[in-house]
């Protein structure tokens, strides 16, 4: 199984870039949205809420892709692709470590009550990048 180098680990956990995740609709065709990323030891994922599409995209086809670029450096990115798993586990941590990540708040501040969030974790089959020193 694919690893994630230590930088391009740092790339993702350390930088307040979104990522663009890629699903498959029930007929194949391909769904993009922007996400805010998370990184667990070298697993990659991000968060959603039940009910929306890539959820049901997931259910239905696991496979996912997910690319963040350097919005300094557009000649800088990681892309990853695997499998994804969907948890409910610490979902709600994660939304909150993900809002301090991205826009400074200790706590998510669109938390909608009736939505129940999910932690989407990708198990690694491929990682590809670019800008990174080869040694």
């Amino acid at each position: 199984m694919p690893e994630l180098a230590e930088d391009q680990k740092h790339f993702l956990e350390d930088n307040p870039y979104v990522g663009t995740v890629t699903t498959l609709r029930g007929d194949g065709s391909p769904h993009s949205t922007v996400v805010w990323v998370d990184v667990r030891d070298r697993e990659v994922g991000f968060n959603t809420a039940h009910g929306r599409a890539k959820v049901r995209h997931i259910e239905g086809d696991p496979r996912v892709s997910l690319l963040v670029v350097d919005p300094n450096d557009p000649y800088k990115w990681v892309a990853v692709s695997g499998r994804a798993e969907l948890t409910d586990e610490d979902a709600d941590r994660q939304i909150d470590k993900l809002a301090k990540k991205y826009i400074g708040r200790d706590t998510y501040p669109w938390r909608n009550p009736h939505e129940q969030r999910v932690s989407v974790w990708i198990r690694l089959e491929a990682v590809d990048s670019s800008g990174f020193d080869a040694g």
